[in-house]
């Protein structure tokens, strides 16, 4: 439950979050600054998961949350891309047509409706490609390493063997 309310947090601090016509440099270090941002939350998750008496449950919020954060920086900073740089996208981007464009990349669907024009939009594409699969495949890991190591502190490790039957 908290999961789905940090998300829906976040969502709602994207649309309400007045994103002005910054330049391409501003643009930029908005990028940089927030995905520094999210390095250091999930960092701060990883640790709070091994300190949480339910490590599983606090692994679905910290991902949800960086995930909803991951994807809503790029949607944010596609808006201001385009709306800084008009004719970046075969379109322009109201802050819905961001997150759809961010979505479709996100999960490789792809649909080619909207597309980056430019150098810059086509890098910036690329850059969220490379860090949705870093965010799946190594974030993953890093969190399930963290339940382990939170429920190893608890006493409560699960057994490797998911075949193995209780004793009556």
């Amino acid at each position: 439950m908290r999961a789905a309310l940090i998300a829906t947090g976040l969502v709602t601090v994207y649309y309400v979050l007045p994103l002005d016509g910054r330049s391409t440099t501003g643009t930029s270090a908005l990028l940089a600054c927030g995905l520094l941002l999210v390095i250091v939350i999930f960092s701060w998750e990883v640790r709070a998961i091994t300190r949480s008496p339910y490590p599983r449950l606090k692994a679905v919020e910290a991902l949800a949350a960086t995930l909803v954060l991951f994807l809503l920086l790029f949607a944010g900073t596609y808006y201001l891309l385009e709306h800084s740089t008009p004719g970046s996208f075969s379109e322009p981007l109201t802050k819905t047509d961001s997150l759809y464009f961010t979505l479709t990349t996100f999960t490789t669907v792809g649909y080619g409706d909207v597309a980056p024009r430019t150098q810059t939009g086509r890098v910036l594409a690329m850059v969220q490609m490379a860090g949705g699969l870093l965010l799946v495949g190594v974030a993953a890991r890093i969190l399930a390493g963290a339940v382990q190591a939170g429920l190893r502190r608890r006493g409560r490790e699960p057994s490797d063997d998911f075949t193995s039957q209780p004793e009556d």
